[in-house]
């Protein structure tokens, strides 16, 4: 944190007019207590009215009156903006992260003190819950590696940097890693937008160079990112709106099935359970003569697909990639295989 974004968080500390040790504030900031003392020194030396209380319970006061710049919110505005970084932090990855701490401090300290009790025990009365796995999609980012603490950081790393060129206007350059390929490549990008589905960030652009159709850009895929050249103002007009809903999948899955067919026949039973799924419900469903429905949709992740298989049970016949059923049959060998003991056993026993 840079020391005038601190001595600010101090100010913000300060101004609920108790009294803060010096403890307190080094944790807070995660800093030394020589630090902190110089830190008050500073603020006292620009004219804010910081007093030291010594002794047992001792610490560091503003004087009794002092206000910060006034900014006015009605009750229900000031509810509306706590409400919503409560639902930012229902995302699994926040942009701006230790911002948004400074940020509900400023909200906090800009209310009277009665809204801000209130305001501070919001967490507590409006939740948000985050989003569940479904029975039968499996989320390539669900495995372990893309759940570490430098696997967050990074996702973190390229929300920031992909905000801050939406923000300014830059392109960037990505460097992505696709479960689809083995080598992950990297893009020029002119960012559009960006947009949060099942706490999960997806990011918004064109290639400077090729087509021009908009694409998506999963944030905890992406290895590394920089900005790339100067600002520029041509931008053509986007509106995320358009993409939500998840009709951003519409143009994914008929391009996933092109590059990484997948077909299953199945029956009509299932395929009335899958349409109801957020994510095969955008896959191209074919009526059959016989009755049968036959599934197109597109995945380079052959265990994603086996798992698919298996929850929706017989009826449901993989037919493409058709290197896959051996792996599919071998696996189901194997199950039966155990079920077959057990029944053995259970007969012998009899």
């Amino acid at each position: 944190m840079r020391r005038w974004d601190r001595l600010l968080g101090i100010l913000l500390q300060l101004s609920g007019g108790e009294t803060v040790s010096a403890v307190a504030l080094a944790a807070r900031f995660g800093v030394s207590l020589r630090t902190i003392y110089r830190d008050v020194e500073a603020l006292s030396a620009l004219g804010v009215p910081v007093f030291a209380h010594q002794g047992r319970g001792g610490g560091f006061r503003l004087l009794e009156g002092y206000l910060l710049p006034p900014i006015m919110f009605s009750e229900e505005e000031a509810v509306s903006l706590m409400v919503g970084l409560s639902a930012l932090r229902a995302v699994r990855t926040q942009p701006f992260a230790d911002e948004l701490a400074v940020a509900e401090a400023k909200l906090l300290a800009a209310v009277p003190r009665r809204l801000r009790e209130t305001l501070a025990d919001l967490p507590g009365t409006v939740g948000f819950e985050r989003a569940a796995p479904t029975a039968f999609h499996l989320h390539p980012s669900d495995s372990h590696e893309m759940d570490t603490p430098a696997a967050r950081e990074r996702e973190r790393a390229a929300i920031d940097a992909f905000l801050r060129a939406i923000l300014h206007r830059t392109d960037v350059s990505i460097h992505y890693q696709s479960p689809a390929r083995a080598e992950a490549r990297t893009y020029i990008v002119e960012p559009a937008g960006m947009f949060a589905d099942r706490s999960k960030w997806y990011l918004v652009a064109r290639l400077t160079d090729g087509d021009r159709d908009l694409r998506t850009w999963r944030a905890d895929r992406v290895q590394a990112i920089r900005p790339f050249g100067s600002a520029r103002r041509d931008r053509p007009p986007f509106d995320v709106r358009g993409l939500l809903d998840r009709a951003w999948l519409a143009n994914g899955m008929a391009n996933w099935s092109r590059e990484h067919p997948v077909r299953i026949a199945m029956t009509a039973e299932q395929a009335d359970r899958l349409r109801l799924d957020w994510y095969y419900r955008h896959a191209l469903f074919t009526e059959e003569r016989d009755g049968h429905v036959t599934m197109v949709t597109g995945s380079a992740r052959r265990d994603v697909i086996i798992e698919l298989l298996r929850w929706l049970g017989p009826g449901a016949e993989l037919i493409e990639p058709a290197e896959w059923r051996d792996t599919l049959a071998a696996e189901l060998e194997r199950m039966l295989a155990v079920y077959t003991a057990h029944a053995q056993a259970t007969s012998n026993g009899a």
